[in-house]
């Protein structure tokens, strides 16, 4: 099965990406913590190379508490700054607010120095495609937030939100389009549900899962549906079928019912907490 994303839009975005990149100190990417490989696009590491960096490990609620500390350890050490994230709650907001100014410390210090010193920081949020850019915004910018509008210096048409007195975050998020050469990442994509499921086969995607599962966290389908894995992924679908009672009329097992079942309750972390990708 070949993952492939939205064709079209790739170079405009980019451009786009480029020209706004230019007037922000910060540059805020979201991955989604249980992929945060696929769900990296290359192409901002580049665009960014002379930009304040910070990484939220978005659906870090869903990811193994384990694997979020190792990743945050990673982006330290390669000179980033990391949150875990859960987009959707309002709390977690408090510890990005602080993550900016820390991460944007150096650049404020030189704006005192120059005696500039009401100017806020200002930050853009890039990511993929469906990883929770838009909640991300609305969560942290709240109801209160006001567009500044143009402003001195600021490119004509460019509507910033002013978060605070030291934030302001330019309305538009940067996207990135994820890099396919990779299947793996295209399956790992396909997996948390960033391609639309009808473009997949639900079962081979099924089988793809289990196969990790058993890998990363033996035991963790035994416990859940009351199955044996030891054995073939296609014999494993078929117990959970039988298990959670998905039959066809005529009492046939219904691997395709099983395997939405699957992929539902993995997205959802009825599972557990989940993490597929782990710093190498």
């Amino acid at each position: 099965m070949q993952y492939q994303w939205y064709p079209g839009h790739m170079t405009k975005a980019k451009r786009q990406m480029q020209e706004d990149i230019k007037l922000v100190d910060l540059v805020i990417e979201l991955v989604d913590a249980r992929i945060p490989v696929s769900s990296h696009n290359p192409d901002i590491d580049d665009l960014g190379k002379n930009k304040s960096r910070l990484v939220l490990l978005n659906k870090a609620d869903l990811a193994d508490q384990t694997g979020n500390q190792a990743w945050c350890e990673y982006y330290k050490d390669h000179g980033m700054h990391a949150v875990q994230l859960d987009s959707r709650n309002r709390a977690s907001m408090k510890e990005v607010h602080r993550i900016i100014q820390e991460a944007c410390k150096e650049k404020l210090e030189r704006n005192r120095k120059r005696g500039i010193l009401n100017r806020p920081v200002r930050a853009m949020v890039a990511g993929i495609p469906n990883v929770g850019k838009s909640t991300f915004i609305n969560s942290f910018a709240g109801k209160a937030c006001a567009k500044t509008g143009n402003q001195p210096g600021v490119t004509k048409g460019k509507q910033w939100i002013r978060l605070n007195k030291n934030v302001e975050l330019l309305d538009t998020p940067g996207i990135l389009w994820p890099k396919f050469e990779d299947q793996m990442i295209g399956l790992h994509l396909a997996l948390i549900g960033s391609i639309k499921d009808e473009l997949l086969n639900k079962e081979e995607m099924a089988l793809e899962l289990i196969t990790k599962l058993i890998d990363l966290y033996p035991g963790i389908l035994s416990k859940r549906y009351d199955l044996d894995e030891n054995g073939e992924p296609a014999v494993v679908l078929e117990h959970l079928a039988q298990n959670r009672n998905c039959l066809k009329k005529g009492g046939e097992l219904d691997t395709d019912k099983a395997s939405a079942l699957l992929l539902e309750e993995f997205r959802s972390g009825k599972l557990g907490r989940i993490t597929i990708e782990l710093p190498e």
